[in-house]
């Protein structure tokens, strides 16, 4: 019965799309076929209750302000001034400005703790430039692509908080758990993009004028600004100053104080900032609100629960367990956003992870890999969805420029469980 289910969902969700329905109101069609066809809940009610609870959140508003920043900085000479900094010191490392995602996707995930905030603010600044400078489209979305997801493990992270509540793990832990885990994603992203550059040396343009030490020191001055705002805004949050919202609202203000100081605020770029980020909050918050619903569709047909159960039943070694689970949680990311996937299935595996001697903190710093590859993961991938936004192009282009980097998370798997301490070091030399 649950593939019966799962496949009618599945063959729904391509119709609709296939159809050229908005991405939001497509999950949200399927939701709702969910819940008519296989609940004896009433849709209707549970659409706007679902609809309004999950748009109404205070720290949503985190989202649209990381946004708005994002895109203050693309609508004057910011963004041209954190290209100019970091071009003379990628010159010379393989893949050259294709880095910049990566690079500046993991210093904002320590920002915003949102997988789709870091995608939308880092590729609202560098997709436009990359283009620009020539780049090759494919590259330029994957590195944006697969490095997005790190907002979800470089602390600040709200699945964290979430897995950290429901497996009763020191949320500190599971902070300082990702910090190393996260690193090494991204120097695993920067190594496939370094290789991809060395067989494709014809597709990077060339590299700019050599420069001497003095001149690179020189050009990385145009750097400062912008990381003076990150540092503003992330220094607002580790203090203890500022919550993730208030630290946003912190770094529009910043952003607008700095595009002034630099003469390149006018009323135009600050009317364009502001509709470009209505423009991409709105599509979010939509896609949002239909993920909301779907998870509450899954929850009452009790799809993830039948199958966590089943999961558990096989008694599994630790090594299947954890391939199992991994490919379990990717295929649930096709139905549900992250915090659901936490929520719902936590409860019913957690005998059978203890069972089977799995750390419990270990494997939070997994189940947020795993989210993260679900994160670039069609039917449903979320930051699919936010760079086809973005982007204006096909969901199966943006897949196939994600899945190198969809590998790269695997390979990220197995070298945390079969090196454990890149995940418990850094936690057990703190007291928390």
């Amino acid at each position: 019965m649950d593939v019966l289910i799962a496949t009618v969902l599945i063959v729904a969700m391509f119709a609709i799309l296939g159809a050229g329905v908005w991405i939001g109101i497509a999950v949200l069609g399927v939701a709702w076929i969910g819940m008519e066809l296989f609940t004896t809940r009433p849709g209707g009610d549970a659409l706007a209750l679902t609809v309004w609870g999950s748009l109404s959140s205070w720290t949503l508003t985190a989202l649209p302000l990381f946004i708005w920043m994002g895109e203050i900085l693309l609508k004057t000479r910011l963004s041209e001034g954190l290209f100019r900094g970091l071009a003379p010191w990628l010159q010379a490392v393989p893949g050259r400005l294709l880095h910049s995602n990566i690079v500046g996707c993991t210093i904002f995930a320590a920002v915003s703790g949102s997988s789709a905030a870091t995608c939308a603010t880092i590729g609202k600044m560098s997709l436009p430039e990359l283009r620009r400078r020539g780049y090759p489209e494919i590259m330029s979305v994957g590195t944006l692509a697969g490095a997005g997801t790190l907002g979800l493990l470089i602390p600040p992270s709200i699945i964290m908080i979430v897995y950290g509540v429901a497996a009763d793990v020191s949320i500190g832990k599971l902070f300082i758990a990702g910090i190393i885990p996260g690193a090494l994603l991204a120097g695993l992203f920067m190594g496939y993009t370094m290789l991809w550059a060395m067989r494709h040396r014809g597709a990077i343009p060339p590299a700019d004028q050599a420069r001497s030490l003095r001149e690179k020191v020189s050009e990385s001055l145009h750097l400062v600004p912008v990381m003076l705002l990150i540092l503003a805004v992330l220094g607002s949050i580790y203090t203890g100053v500022a919550t993730a919202t208030e630290a946003a609202a912190l770094g529009v203000l910043g952003a607008l104080v700095i595009a002034a100081a630099q003469r390149s605020l006018t009323w135009r770029s600050f009317w364009d900032s502001l509709m470009g980020a209505t423009r991409l909050y709105c599509m979010i918050a939509l896609i949002l609100a239909g993920s909301s619903f779907l998870s509450l569709a899954m929850g009452f047909i009790g799809l993830p629960r039948n199958l966590a159960e089943a999961i558990g039943a096989m008694n599994l070694p630790p090594f299947a367990l954890i391939m199992l689970l991994m490919v379990f949680y990717i295929v649930l990311g096709c139905f549900l956003d992250g915090i659901s996937m936490v929520v719902l299935t936590m409860a019913v595996l957690l005998p059978t992870l203890q069972a089977a001697g799995i750390d419990l903190l270990w494997f939070g710093v997994y189940i947020v890999i795993v989210v993260e590859m679900a994160q670039i993961t069609p039917p449903v991938g979320f930051n699919l969805f936010v760079l086809q936004g973005m982007t204006g192009h096909q969901i199966n282009y943006i897949a196939r420029a994600a899945f190198p980097y969809f590998l790269m998370m695997v390979i990220a798997v197995l070298l945390i469980y079969f090196f454990p301490p890149l995940v418990t070091y850094l936690p057990s030399q703190m007291k928390l």
